[in-house]
This record gives structure tokens, C-alpha cells and sequence, in this order.
């Protein structure tokens, strides 16, 4: 399409494309860190368990991965800016239910439905880079995203801090329904629509099942999945964790999040940086082999520092963003790989990527975190075994690019 092609010839119009979509992805940190600070008191207002506020957490996750499977199909057959527009119109309701829930039960209901809808910005967004551009272009947006969004998880969970000792435990979804409000406008405004009408596939469940069952036949599909997955498992699993972590194991107060999240979201960007220059002179297998190793480098590190030295920051944390780096090195070129597998359907490509890592984090949020609590060493040894998994991943990959040439 002409404008298209206008726009890959208008830097400031990439530029500014490149903010919305990285804010499009950075609503899912925010829905998931902002509230962090507030377990505590959640748990005092209601008169439930640690435990129980948790599940908000878990029932988010759990309805975002099951929705993921969704969004991108409906971007395929309806085009990608409508999807957006409603799954955040849709998301800023649910985020005023929360900010108004008389009960647990009705948080626990309302956070669901947002679950719902939370994910659609980042796959969506993910198929409208890859419709826009090819190979060195697409990883050098995919990584300016990854940049944009990157500030999101340091900035939630303190920005969230502050919010619950100005206002209370209601503010930080408040915080939500407004950026859910922006998310949607500006997209209605500036999100230009990706894929022409001649394009699109429809939303019927023969073919929807047929497409859905070649990529779960896939294995180097699947490989590149699992591997994206662990991969970032191994910091989310920090994420998750926050609320125990920061006080219990860093002995920190509820205004002091950065000092997990910084360092993560430090790694997350400057990687990003690295991808983004690297792309037009480095194959993206060189990318992704140095990235595994530096992932790799970050997880050895941090299981010596949490077997030798005093629970305490900075040591702690000192090796999360070389982990964080070596991922965003990677990733970038690890996702187109796994988009370019199937041109015709990136869309339903990218939601089962997403799927995928959404269901990764909620096994990790609702089994993996509560026997995690307290330990740095368990975190750590966590870390290193989804790096191990993520590496298995990309070589199964390989193997199966291999045989297919």
C-alpha cells in the first residue's frame, strides 16, 4: 500500500509508531508490577490471605494467555488497529471494576477480564511490525519497542509505591484505566491499519483450526516458542515474585522496588540498544548464539553470588541485567524468526508466541513463585534452568531448520 511505503520513508511518522507500540506493550508490566506494593494492604482490606491476593495475579495471567490465542487470528480477518482499539477500550473498563471492587471476589473478576484484553497491544503489535518491514528493518523496530516498553517494569512498581502511600491500594488501578484511556485514543488516532482487506483471512473455525493445528505440529515453531518463553522466564520470575522478594529477601521497603526492577529494566534497554545497531551488520543466528551466552554468563553469576555472599543488595541483583541484556540481544531476531515460519498468518503466529510466554509465566506466578519465596538461591536456580531450557530450544530449532533445507 502507498502509505506504507510513505511511511517507511518518513522517519519521525517510524519514530513515533515505534513510542505507541512500545506503549502498547508496556500496558502488560504496569498491569502486573504497579500493584505490587499494595499486597499487603489488599490483603488487610479484604481479610484474605497473602496467598489469596496472589491470585489476582494468577487469574490475569491465566485469562491473558487464553485470550492471546485470540487476538491475533481477529487482527488477521478484521485488521490490527481495530482489535486494538477495542481490546483497550475493553481493558479500561475492567480497570475502573478493579478500582471499584466491593469485594475480593469482584477484583478477582474483574482482574480476569482484564486479563482478557491486556495482551492484544503487544501481539497485534508484533504482526503490524512485520507487516510494515523485513529482516534487519523488523528487528531494529522490534528492538526500539523492546525499548520504549523496557521502562515499564522499574517504572511500575515504584511509580505503584508511590500511588499506595499518597492514595491507597485503589490508586494503582486508577493509574490502569488511564493508560488503558490513552492506549486506545492514541491508537484510534495514529495506528495506521497493516494489512489491506485482500489480506486478511477469515474468522471461521475450520480454518482457524487447520492453521492452529499446523503450527502445534510445528516442532522448530514450537522450539522458538518455548525458547522465547524460558528465556524471559528466567527474569520474570523475579517479576512475579516482587512483592515477597523485595521485603522478604532484600529486606526492602515498599517505596523500593527499583532496586529489582532497575536493574532488569537496565539490561532490557541497553540489549535493546545493541540488537537495534546490530541488526544491519550481524546474521540474526550470531545474534541469538550471543545473547543465549550472555543469558547464560548472567545465570552462572548470579547462582555463585547467592551460594557465597550475604542476601543483600547491590549483590543480588548485580546479575539480573546481564541476564536481561543477553535477552533482549536475542529476541528481537529469535521472533522474526519465528514469524517469518508462517508470512500469510503472522498474526496467529504471534498470539501462539504469546500464548505460549503467558502461559510460561502463569505456571511460574501460581506454582513456581510461592515454593520460591524467601530463597535467593531458589530464584537463582530457577533463573539458570529456564536459560538451560531456552538453549535447548534454539538448538532444537536448528536442528529442524536443518532438515527442512
Amino acid at each position: 500500500m502507498e502509505m506504507l511505503h510513505q511511511l517507511q520513508h518518513e522517519p519521525m511518522k517510524i519514530a513515533r509508531y515505534a513510542i505507541l507500540l512500545g506503549g502498547l506493550g508496556a500496558l502488560g508490566p504496569f498491569s502486573i508490577d504497579t500493584y505490587f506494593p499494595s499486597f499487603a494492604a489488599m490483603a488487610r482490606h479484604f481479610g484474605v490471605s497473602d496467598a489469596q491476593v496472589q491470585q489476582t495475579l494468577s487469574v490475569y495471567l491465566t485469562a491473558l494467555a487464553v485470550m492471546t490465542l485470540v487476538h491475533g487470528p481477529l487482527s488477521d480477518a478484521y485488521g490490527r488497529r481495530r482489535v486494538i482499539v477495542a481490546a483497550m477500550s475493553f481493558y479500561t473498563l475492567t480497570a475502573v471494576g478493579c478500582a471499584l471492587a466491593p469485594s475480593f471476589g469482584f477484583l478477582l473478576t474483574a482482574r480476569a477480564l482484564q486479563g482478557l484484553a491486556g495482551g492484544a497491544g503487544v501481539i497485534v503489535g508484533r504482526a503490524v511490525v512485520r507487516d510494515l518491514f523485513d529482516g534487519p528493518r523488523a528487528q531494529k523496530l522490534m528492538a526500539q519497542m523492546v525499548m520504549v516498553s523496557g521502562l515499564a517494569p522499574a517504572a511500575a512498581p515504584i511509580v505503584g509505591g508511590y500511588l499506595h502511600a499518597a492514595f491507597g491500594w485503589r490508586a494503582s488501578f486508577t493509574l490502569l484505566a488511564v493508560l488503558g484511556t490513552v492506549l486506545a485514543s492514541s491508537s484510534q488516532l495514529l495506528l495506521p491499519e497493516t494489512i489491506a482487506a485482500g489480506d486478511r483471512q477469515a474468522f471461521r473455525p475450520a480454518p482457524l483450526g487447520r492453521a492452529y493445528s499446523r503450527v502445534a505440529r510445528d516442532p522448530g515453531f514450537l522450539a522458538l516458542a518455548l525458547a522465547l518463553a524460558l528465556g524471559i522466564g528466567g527474569f520474570l520470575v523475579y517479576v512475579a515474585s516482587a512483592a515477597d522478594f523485595v521485603p522478604n529477601v532484600l529486606q526492602l521497603g515498599g517505596t523500593q522496588y527499583g532496586w529489582l526492577f532497575v536493574p532488569i529494566v537496565a539490561g532490557l534497554i541497553s540489549g535493546s540498544a545493541v540488537a537495534s545497531r546490530a541488526a544491519e551488520r550481524y546474521r540474526p543466528s550470531v545474534l541469538v548464539a550471543t545473547g543465549l551466552a550472555v543469558m547464560a554468563l548472567g545465570a552462572a553469576i548470579n547462582l555463585t553470588l547467592n551460594a557465597t555472599s550475604v542476601p543483600a543488595v547491590p549483590w543480588l541483583v548485580m546479575p539480573l541485567p546481564v541476564y536481561s541484556f543477553g535477552f533482549a540481544l536475542q529476541a528481537p531476531a529469535m521472533t522474526i524468526f519465528a514469524l517469518d515460519l508462517y508470512p500469510e498468518r503472522r498474526g496467529l503466529a504471534a498470539s501462539v508466541l504469546a500464548f505460549v510466554q503467558s502461559l510460561i509465566f502463569a505456571l511460574i506466578a501460581t506454582f513456581l513463585v510461592p515454593r520460591l519465596f524467601g530463597s535467593g538461591p531458589g530464584h537463582a536456580t530457577a533463573m539458570l534452568t529456564m536459560l538451560a531450557g531456552a538453549v535447548v530450544g534454539w538448538l532444537i530449532f536448528l536442528s529442524v531448520s536443518r532438515r527442512r533445507e
